[in-house]
C-alpha cells in the first residue's frame, strides 16, 4: 500500500515553524515575498508540504528563491551550504545505475527527486542559487542533463570553487561520496 504524501497537522507544524525561521533570516533570498504569500500558496496546496519534508530530511535546507513571473509559483531550492548529505552517493539517473556492473549505490539522483516530488536544478537554475550565496564550495550537485549529453552516457554536475560556478560532465553511472543532488520545488 503506497504511503500518502501528505503531512499530518502534527507534522506540518513544526515544518512550517523551520522554514519560517529560514525565511525571516534569509531576507536577501526573496526580497518582495512575504511569508503570508508563502503559508497561502502552501494551504493551497498541502501536498508540497510533503515534498519539503522531504527536502529537509535529506538535509537540503529548502527556503524560498523567488517567484515564477510567468505562473506566479513559490520557487523554492536546497540552500544548504553543501550538496544535501542524504541525496549523496547517487548515479545520475537510472539507465546510469543499471550500467554498473558492481558496487552499485542505492539509488539515483533523477528518480530520487521524482519520488520527492521536486525537479534536479538545470544549469541556469544552479548558476542563480549560486547568486544568493556560495554553495558547493567542498561538494558537488548533478544538474539536469541535455538529453544529447545524456544520450552519449554523460550527465552535469557543478560546484562552487576559485570564487566561480564549473560545470563539469562524468559518466551517468558514476557516483562520489560528494556529490548528491539540489532541488526546486514549485508551489
Amino acid at each position: 500500500m503506497a504511503q500518502p504524501k501528505t503531512l499530518s497537522q502534527q507534522e506540518a507544524v513544526p515544518l512550517l515553524q523551520l522554514l519560517q525561521t529560514r525565511f525571516d533570516k534569509a531576507k536577501a533570498r526573496h526580497k518582495n515575498i512575504t511569508w503570508e504569500q508563502v503559508v497561502a500558496k502552501l494551504q493551497a496546496q498541502p501536498q508540497k508540504l510533503w515534498s519539503l519534508q522531504q527536502m529537509e530530511s535529506t538535509g537540503g535546507e529548502p527556503d524560498v528563491v523567488g517567484i515564477d513571473a510567468q505562473t506566479t509559483e513559490i520557487l523554492f531550492m536546497d540552500c544548504a551550504p553543501e550538496s544535501p548529505a542524504g541525496r549523496r552517493s547517487t548515479c545520475f539517473d537510472k539507465e546510469g545505475l543499471d550500467a554498473r556492473k558492481e558496487h552499485k549505490p542505492a539509488h539515483n539522483a533523477v528518480d530520487m527527486a521524482a519520488e520527492m516530488g521536486i525537479e534536479l536544478l538545470n544549469e541556469q537554475q544552479y548558476r542563480f542559487l549560486q547568486t544568493l550565496g556560495k554553495f558547493d564550495a567542498k561538494t558537488s550537485s548533478w544538474i539536469r542533463t541535455p538529453p544529447d549529453i545524456r544520450k552519449l552516457g554523460g550527465a552535469l554536475f557543478a560546484d562552487y570553487r576559485y570564487g566561480h560556478v564549473f560545470v563539469y560532465h562524468n559518466g551517468a553511472q558514476s557516483y562520489y561520496g560528494s556529490r548528491g543532488f539540489r532541488g526546486l520545488l514549485r508551489v
